[in-house]
């Protein structure tokens, strides 16, 4: 067992956390995930960086002092965790007196070298980032090159940093394997800022009050970014002599450093910090891995932009997984990506509710209404799913290890396509009722049922609420090792519980229209246009594989009756060419009296998940045109048999 230490960036309390701030941690809280299936010595550390001026500034506004506003901050990033499933194993507040120890301890180290001095310093300044910008670095109009916003010139005397004198040690690091500093594109930036000459670095500040004091320099306090990065080792209790024994194992030892950092804040990492550590005496992480930005309508989301997107309301909408799920699977790692509520909803549909909701649903249906609500009672030998399966596995752990987390979720997403393909390929919903064929059913739906259970293992460390009611609703618990993986781990004959949906479908347009009653941020709201009918009616497009998902068939209605207490309802009883019969319930009262139904060849779609409409289970749904405001029955132009897919 080796250890592992993970760390994310610590978040500034001046706002509330947004989308921004929270994928880093899943990020993080994923690869804690996997790295415990794998058995390694976990510690993952997540935090808040609580001094400088920014924080400062935004509690004067609100006329609170700092420490207050940093509360209630941190007290907001922990219910989000909570809610999150975060799985963290310490949580660093850069206002404890553990780190502000840690923070001496390193600035006197770094003393003891002669590497600070003290000189004047005249620089354009960015408040949001903290931080000194050159002339040609900035953007016109002297704008932060990363926020966008006016800097200010500014002139005082300063503690300096002799970052110059490590230039050299630094190209020597960014240049041994593997290199600490990736992805790759991530690195040569990073190797070419550097080899283009360093300037030393100003480590102190006389105008910011809400800051650590900095030692022998009265009036000065310590500059944000070296008291904010010490977190790393104070949170494992470095106290400069005085160490403790996580800071031992974590940090002196030879298991992973790894700091999960986004783009905008990699020169601090994989720059100051290093050199920091090189004139403190002290080891370097392992890797240094810098990600892209989330970005809305092509700018980066961050509350200066005003572009938000709060958690809370995805959460609320889609439930904690969904969020996760979505930002893994849609941002490759180190790349930006973008949001947008379609995407999102389109997400989630299309992968969590259809892909794996519904298979799980529609295994767990069969495999109760054929062998007595139990698991099947033989083992598949396998085959091309289990060969399929491998496959899967093998890209998994491969691309995980790569922290490719988007082509990981791939693999397991096309384990479930084939899974499916499997099914239509052996139908065996058309063999329940004959007891020749009770075998046959049997290894069929075991052999898929297992599939399932191999992508739910895997979505572990993506899903830690709903991975393990897919492996509830398959009758196994989670597996604790990445073994779980492996085939074979299906039981048979096991009681299988009463079908309920994991991911319940999302209706697309009803959310979009309830979001469009709320402006977008920053904005006023606006009357809302008349649009024309040929766009309110552009179709939504599809791939060819996802019409083909959708079995339409043609059934008989062998008996029809109204829905008591409903006006709208009608209960058909349904011939699909199936060992029994169905009943479909349709919304054609209006229209269609029962009696005339009976005899009537009507289309339907068979795959669709059960529902209950006025407590009656409706399983399948009729197909109508709408003309006016009525439902128009479709029917096949002459009698086909019952069963007929319609394609």
């Amino acid at each position: 067992m080796s250890s592992y230490y993970l760390t994310t960036p610590i978040y500034y309390v001046n706002d509330h956390p947004h989308i921004g701030h929270i994928y880093t941690t899943l990020v993080a809280d994923t690869i804690a995930r996997y790295r415990r299936l794998c058995g390694d010595e976990v510690y993952f550390l997540t935090g808040t960086d609580e001094h400088g001026q920014k924080i400062e500034r935004a509690a004067a506004e609100r006329g609170i002092p700092p420490i207050e506003l940093a509360d209630e901050v941190v007290s907001r990033y922990h219910s989000l965790w909570a809610e999150l499933g975060i799985s963290h194993d310490d949580f660093i507040r850069t206002t404890e007196e553990r780190h502000t120890r840690g923070v001496e301890a390193i600035v006197a180290r770094i003393a003891a070298t002669g590497d600070f001095y003290v000189s004047r310093h005249e620089g354009w300044y960015c408040a949001a980032c903290e931080n000194y910008y050159t002339e040609k670095e900035l953007l016109p109009g002297h704008r932060c090159p990363d926020h966008e916003i006016e800097t200010e010139l500014r002139s005082e005397e300063n503690v300096f940093f002799r970052l110059s004198k490590y230039q050299d040690r630094l190209l020597e690091w960014y240049d041994s394997e593997p290199c600490p500093v990736a992805p790759p594109s991530r690195a040569n930036e990073v190797r070419q800022f550097v080899a283009q000459g360093l300037r030393d670095l100003s480590v102190s500040r006389a105008t910011v009050e809400w800051a650590i004091p900095f030692p022998a320099h009265e009036g000065h306090t310590i500059y944000v970014w070296l008291d904010a990065l010490s977190n790393y080792i104070t949170a494992l209790g470095y106290d400069g002599d005085e160490v403790g024994d996580l800071y031992r194992s974590l940090w002196q030892g030879d298991g992973v450093r790894l700091h999960l950092v986004g783009k905008d804040i990699l020169r601090f990492h994989a720059v100051y910090w290093p050199a920091f550590l090189m004139s403190a005496g002290l080891p370097l992480p392992t890797t240094v891995w810098a990600h892209g930005w989330w970005l809305r309508d092509a700018q980066k989301i961050s509350k200066t932009v005003g572009n938000i997107v709060r958690p809370d309301d995805l959460m609320k909408s889609f439930g904690t997984d969904s969020l996760r799920y979505f930002v893994l699977r849609e941002m490759v790692f180190g790349q930006d990506a973008s949001f947008s509520d379609e995407a999102f909803i389109d997400r989630y549909n299309s992968d969590l509710a259809n892909d794996l909701g519904n298979t799980t649903s529609r295994l767990v249906t069969l495999s109760r209404r054929a062998f007595g609500d139990c698991l099947p009672p033989r083992r598949g030998a396998g085959g091309a799913l289990a060969t399929a399966a491998a496959t899967a596995i093998a890209e998994y752990r491969r691309t995980m290890d790569e922290f490719a987390f988007s082509r990981a979720l791939e693999a397991l997403w096309r384990l479930l396509s084939q899974t499916n393909q499997y099914l239509v390929a052996h139908e065996p919903w058309k063999k329940l009722k004959d007891p020749a064929a009770s075998g046959e059913v049997a290894e069929v739906l075991w052999n898929a049922m297992e599939a399932v259970r191999v992508v739910a293992n895997g979505l572990l460390p993506f899903l830690p609420e709903k991975a393990p009611q897919v492996l509830a609703a398959l009758g196994v618990e989670p597996g604790g090792e990445l073994s779980a993986l492996e085939w074979g781990g299906l039981p048979t004959g096991a009681e299988l519980p009463a079908v309920t949906p994991i991911f319940p479908r999302i209706d697309k347009k009803a959310y979009l229209a309830d979001a469009g009653d709320a402006p977008p941020v920053g904005k006023p709201a606006k009357k809302p246009k008349r649009q024309k009918k040929e766009a309110a009616e552009k179709p939504e497009m599809i791939q060819i594989d996802q019409f083909f998902e959708t079995q339409l068939r043609v059934a008989e209605v062998k008996a029809a009756e109204a829905v008591p207490k409903s006006k709208k309802l009608i209960k058909l009883t349904v011939d699909v060419g199936e060992d029994s019969e169905r009943t479909v319930v349709a919304g054609i009262a209006g229209q269609y009296e029962p009696e005339a139904l009976v005899g009537r060849q009507v289309v339907i779609v068979a795959n669709l998940q059960p529902a209950k409409l006025m407590g009656v289970e409706s399983n399948g749904m009729v197909l109508a045109a709408e003309a006016d405001g009525a439902p128009i029955l479709l029917r096949p132009e002459k009698p086909v048999p019952n069963g007929t897919r319609v394609k």
